[in-house]
Formats: structure tokens, sequence, C-alpha cells
């Protein structure tokens, strides 16, 4: 003969008791299932440099249009990359741009160029203006060098070209490369000297620019 017994009626109890076990354990013992340490804040740095106008520039009666500097994902990144030695690359830990750096570059030279007064009209790419020349900008390097020294160095390299918008022929072509050493090895620091090289670096391609569609509207024929 089988008896059948029914089958015991479900309780919560043991696993409220198990819960409750388990959070007061937790917070003895001072632990997070989430997050065992807190995060460490990142600090933003916007390097936002003015660069007056060389007197020596010329006055430029054509338009111009600016476009955003290309460059690979591991150079324009909000990442303040640092080179220890050779080939190796590493990022400073809790700290960022507060933009790319080929916004930066664009930024200050459309500021530098704009207020200058040395040119009749200036925009970025695709704004609709009428440029008589287009700048187009390539940048290589946008990192913290130490090579061999004891404190790094800021280094900028862009790849400027000056197109005539007419035919699209190159009308000049150049590299600019700044270097500008950190006063210590310190984040802050770092990121002053960028802010020279960046400073530098618009100051001589905004020159650079004027001066050579400035030749080229003197040399060619319309």
């Amino acid at each position: 003969m089988t008896t059948t017994r029914a089958p015991r009626p479900f309780s919560a109890a043991p696993l409220r008791l198990f819960g409750a076990g388990l959070a007061a354990a937790l917070a003895l013992s001072g632990c997070s299932i989430l997050d065992e340490k807190p995060k460490t804040p990142t600090v933003q740095y916007a390097p936002d440099p003015r660069v007056p106008a060389d007197p020596s520039w010329p006055q430029a009666n054509w338009q111009l249009s600016v476009s955003v500097p290309s460059a690979a994902r591991m150079i324009d990144s909000l990442r303040i990359a640092v080179r220890p030695s050779g080939d190796e690359v590493q990022v400073y830990k809790g700290a960022a741009w507060a933009k790319l750096p080929s916004n930066m570059i664009e930024d200050a030279l459309l500021r530098t160029l704009e207020d200058s007064g040395k040119i009749a009209a200036v925009a970025r790419q695709g704004s609709g203006i009428g440029a008589d020349y287009k700048l187009v900008l390539d940048l290589r390097r946008f990192e913290s060098d130490y090579a061999g020294n004891a404190v790094p160095s800021a280094v900028i390299e862009i790849n400027a070209k000056l197109f005539h918008t007419v035919d699209q022929k190159v009308v000049a072509s150049r590299t600019f490369l700044q270097s500008t050493p950190a006063a210590t090895t310190e984040v802050r620091d770092v990121v002053a000297a960028f802010e020279r090289s960046l400073a530098a670096g618009t100051g001589e391609i905004a020159g650079w620019t004027l001066a050579s569609g400035d030749a080229h509207e003197k040399s060619h024929k319309r």
C-alpha cells in the first residue's frame, strides 16, 4: 500500500533570513557587491590659448574654410597620451581633455584668424561660405614625450595643405612641429606646456596660411 503525502506549503521565511544575514555581513565587513573601491574622479583640462596677430601677416581679401584636422583615433582622443620611452604609449590616469585635440586645433585657428582682422572671411568647412581657399590639416602627434629626458615635452605635429578651391590645386604644403618642455612631470604642468605648444603652432599656421594665399593671389591669373 502506498501512502501519498500532501506537499508542504512554500515559505519565504528562510530566504528572508538569508538575505538579512547577508546584508548584515556585508555591512559589518564594509564590502559592496557592486563596487569594492570608489573610482578616482577624472580632472578635465581645456587649453584655450589666445594668439595675437603678427603685424607682419599680410592682409587677405579672400575667404577661407578650415577643416577639422584628420587624425588616427589613438591620437585624437580625450585621454592625454604620454610616451615614456621609444614606442611605448600610455595615458595619464585621472586626467582627460575636455574636447578632442582636433577640435582644440580647429577652434584655436578659427579664433586666431577671425580676431586678427587680416582676412575677409574665415569659417568652418561646410558652413556655406564661398571660400576661395581651403585649409586641410592632418594631426600626426599630440602627446607628452619624455624622449630620454627627466621631464616630458608637449609635442604637437600638424601637416597643413592650402587648396585653391577653383582648380582644387595645392597652393602650399608644410609640416609644423612644436615641442615645449613641461616645468615638472605633474599633469597640470604638462597641460600648461600643451597650451604653449598649441599657441605657438596656431600662430605659425595662421601666418603661413595668410602668406601662402597672398603669394598665390599675386602670382596666379583669375
